[in-house]
């Protein structure tokens, strides 16, 4: 599904973040990439998600070549990958209710209408209320904005979701919450999860193999 080769990155070319980097994710396969704060995973990790133009290497989706990175990938290339970061509060625009940020890839996409119902049902599998729904970001937790971030995240049905550090800021009980929300949309999709983090443990209970992110490069 994913496949970075020899990947370099990062946003001063005079000290790169990522260099050389290479990483796999075959369909529907869980892939744990664990390092570090401040490793450089996080800029590989926009990198897959096209969301950052290296300076060197080639990604591919789905065995084609990516030849466009942020507004300027087909919209093919883009609705193939969904995203969760780690603090929802920077990824979430504040002007937004809840019902209306996780509807925001089918509006942006012209299928609103289409895929209101989805919405709803999203939002019940992630644990959103209805009353919830009607709040802006200030208006909840950080736990219930992730919830509406993830059930965005999974709108327009991606083949790969990428979590990074999805679940860094929340407690035990949501992280349980939103892993299982992840693991039962790839049970129904066949989808493949590219999740990155700094808690071993998780991500061995989580994905089917883990790689170190190798430091110092």
């Amino acid at each position: 599904m994913l496949e970075l080769d020899r990947v370099t990155a990062g946003y001063d070319r005079r000290t790169p973040v990522v260099t050389g980097l290479s990483l796999a994710v075959g369909d529907g396969e869980a892939v744990g990439l664990l390092g570090p704060s401040g490793c450089g995973k996080s800029t590989l990790a926009r990198v897959a998600a096209l969301l950052h133009r290296p300076w060197a290497g080639t990604v591919r989706l789905a065995g084609e070549p990516v030849t466009g990175f942020r507004f300027r990938a087909p919209r093919a290339e883009r609705t193939r990958v969904g995203v969760v970061f780690q603090q929802p509060r920077l990824a979430a625009d504040p002007r937004l209710t809840l019902r209306d940020l996780i509807a925001e890839p089918a509006s942006a996409t012209g299928r609103g209408a289409e895929l209101a119902d989805r919405a709803a049902r999203l939002a019940d599998d992630v644990g959103l209320t209805p009353a919830l729904l009607g709040r802006r970001p200030h208006e909840v937790s950080d736990g219930q904005l992730q919830r509406a971030c993830l059930a965005r995240a999974l709108m327009l049905r991606p083949g790969l979701l990428i979590c990074d550090e999805m679940t860094a800021m929340l407690d035990a009980s949501t992280t349980a919450a939103l892993v299982a929300v992840v693991e039962e949309y790839r049970r129904e999709h066949g989808a493949a999860l590219l999740a990155v983090g700094h808690d071993r443990v998780l991500l061995r209970r989580w994905c089917d193999r883990v790689l170190d992110f190798p430091t110092g490069r």
